[in-house]
């Protein structure tokens, strides 16, 4: 029997999966340190980020798939918060007007057998230039609280932003295409997949 484990306390992470039919068996966060080693720059940061909370949980729950991610928002080499006050989600989303912006996103596979396979998706994202009201009204909303990059493209964001490359789900938090790929060529098999 697979036991798949989501190494993860995000609710979005959670829905993603379960609309290209991932359920996980169970969801425990690895509740890790995420503070940027020195000199560390996103792609880096976001992937070992990744494989650290796949072996935390790992040794928690041996003989089971394991899945962690992780989303980085970057403005050049700089890694955005997750603000949790009004002031750095102003400063965050300030920054990002009227730019284009990378989102990293980390993916680690834990097999029951310990193989690990990790993962890096990059996605660009391009903000209008906000103007004071638009930021206001958005910081007013508080869907920024404890998102990267201080906004939540599968919100109120929506409407700031004109242009996206590459992957929509890695900016809302878990690339689902990479994320299937993975999983089934580590064998794990799931519904959607065996319906098609």
């Amino acid at each position: 029997m697979q036991i798949l484990v989501l190494a993860s306390a995000s609710p979005r992470r959670l829905d993603l999966l379960r609309q290209i039919g991932i359920v996980p068996d169970r969801v425990d966060p690895a509740d890790i340190d995420e503070t940027p080693a020195r000199d560390e720059l996103p792609p880096g940061h976001v992937v070992r980020l990744a494989e650290a909370k796949a072996r935390v949980v790992q040794s928690r729950h041996p003989g089971a798939y394991i899945l962690a991610a992780d989303t980085v928002v970057a403005c050049g080499r700089r890694i955005l918060p997750k603000p949790e006050d009004q002031a750095t989600a102003r400063s965050c989303l300030t920054l990002l007007s009227g730019r284009r912006h990378r989102v990293y996103g980390g993916i680690a596979v834990i097999t029951p057998e310990g193989e690990i396979t990790i993962r890096r998706v990059v996605s660009q994202v391009a903000f209008k230039r906000l103007s004071d009201s638009e930021l206001d009204a958005y910081l007013a909303s508080g869907e920024w609280r404890g998102k990267a990059g201080g906004y939540a493209i599968q919100g109120g964001a929506a409407a700031l932003i004109p242009w996206i490359a590459g992957s929509y789900t890695n900016v809302v938090g878990l690339p689902l295409f990479e994320t299937a790929q993975l999983l089934a060529g580590r064998g794990y098999r799931f519904r959607w997949q065996a319906s098609c």
